[in-house]
Parts: C-alpha cells; sequence; structure tokens
C-alpha cells in the first residue's frame, strides 16, 4: 500500500459538480493499493498515518499529528502511484491491484481512520474526481506499507 500525504489547511473533492468530501486542516491522502495488501495492511497504514508527526508544535517543530491537532483527513483513492514507466512513456499499471480488491482496502483503510477517532471525507472510488487542496507548508511525504 502506498499513500501520498500532503498537510493541507483544507482540501475538497469534487465529482460530476458535487463535493463529496473535504476537510479542513489535516491530512489529503492520495491511496494507491498493491495486489499484496491485505485488510491488516490497511489497518496498518490507517495507524501510522493517525501517528505521523507532521504538524508543528508550539516550537515550531514537526511534533504534533493529525490526532494531536484535532484534524480530519481526505482520503482519495489513487491507482496510478503504481504506475510503472520503465519501459516507454505510457503508464503501465500492472503493479496496482485489481478494482474489487482496491475498493475493499480503500472502504477498509478509512474504516480504520474513524476507528481512530479521525473525520474522513472521501472521493468515489474509480471516479473522475477534481481535487482541491491547499497545502500547509508544503509538506508532502510518502508512506509505502
Amino acid at each position: 500500500m502506498r499513500a501520498v500525504v500532503q498537510r493541507v489547511t483544507r482540501a475538497s473533492c469534487t465529482v460530476g459538480g458535487e463535493v463529496t468530501g473535504e476537510t479542513g486542516p489535516g491530512l489529503l491522502v492520495l491511496l494507491g493499493v498493491a495486489p499484496q495488501d491485505t485488510l491488516d495492511t490497511a489497518r496498518t497504514l490507517a495507524a501510522k498515518l493517525a501517528k505521523l508527526r507532521i504538524f508543528s508544535d508550539d516550537a515550531g517543530k514537526m511534533n504534533r499529528s493529525v490526532v494531536d491537532i484535532g484534524g480530519g483527513v481526505l482520503s482519495i483513492s489513487q491507482f496510478t502511484l503504481f504506475a510503472d514507466t520503465s519501459r516507454g512513456n505510457r503508464p503501465s499499471f500492472i503493479g496496482a491491484a485489481p478494482p474489487e480488491q482496491g475498493r475493499e482496502l480503500y472502504a477498509e483503510f478509512n474504516t480504520a481512520l474513524r476507528a481512530l477517532g479521525l473525520p474522513v471525507g472521501e472521493g468515489i472510488f474509480g471516479a473522475h474526481m477534481e481535487i482541491e487542496l491547499v497545502n500547509d507548508g508544503p509538506v508532502t511525504v510518502t508512506l509505502d506499507i
């Protein structure tokens, strides 16, 4: 499982002109699922994300998590995180999980975040989404589990 995590002051997802999910201060998470990923992988990544200390404390050091600041998460499924461009200019997505598995593990990841007390906005799996964000910092971290 791969996540690109961006610290944001706000982020939203729109599908067909309607907002499907949003967050205020917190994290935008672009989530890719690989064939070897399991329900446990999704839960482990959610726990790591909730504890990831990328928010500033009173001394200005990145020492607080999204839970610590009372922030939220906008979670977006993105199979393109497993794009392989090693053989030309057209990406191959063979490294991404099949849609059924991706949908199940994306849902489990979001459920696990909510179980940790985080408000979670979502995109729509498989839909064409428009993502708007205000990156805070900017701070962007990649997590692979």
